[in-house]
């Protein structure tokens, strides 16, 4: 099997390094990354991850307006997409959930339990 390929939208430069670092180190995944929501909007149309993770803070689009553009596209609409919030608000998560999102990631997250989260949200077995 295709190592999994995941795009992670987030404008924190830290995170996105972080983060990528973590799924390379821990599943051997191909990870992409965009600064926002634009750029990961147009990496998700030509590439085709098998996942996105969003933060839902960032400046100009955030994470709820990309959620909303991915899922009314047609070419992103089937592409499970994860949200990175420091928000714990059980409202808030309900409401990603009625977007959209496969699962929230409470951050600061654990990058040695990244990877792990991810497959549990979207039932990826692990190899």
């Amino acid at each position: 099997m295709a190592a999994r390929q995941v795009l992670l939208i987030d404008d924190e430069a830290a995170i996105r390094t972080i983060a990528k670092a973590s799924l390379q180190f821990t599943r051997d995944w191909n990870v992409l990354t965009a600064a926002s929501g634009e750029e990961g909007m147009a990496i998700a149309q030509s590439h085709q991850p098998d996942a996105i993770l969003l933060d839902v803070k960032m400046p100009k689009v955030d994470g709820l307006a990309t959620l909303k553009a991915l899922k009314e596209n047609t070419a992103t609409q089937q592409i499970p997409v994860i949200l990175l919030t420091a928000t714990v608000k059980v409202v808030a998560q309900q409401q990603y959930a009625q977007l959209g999102a496969k699962a929230v990631i409470i951050k600061p997250f654990d990058p040695a339990t990244l990877a792990s989260q991810i497959e549990v949200a979207l039932n990826w077995n692990a190899p």
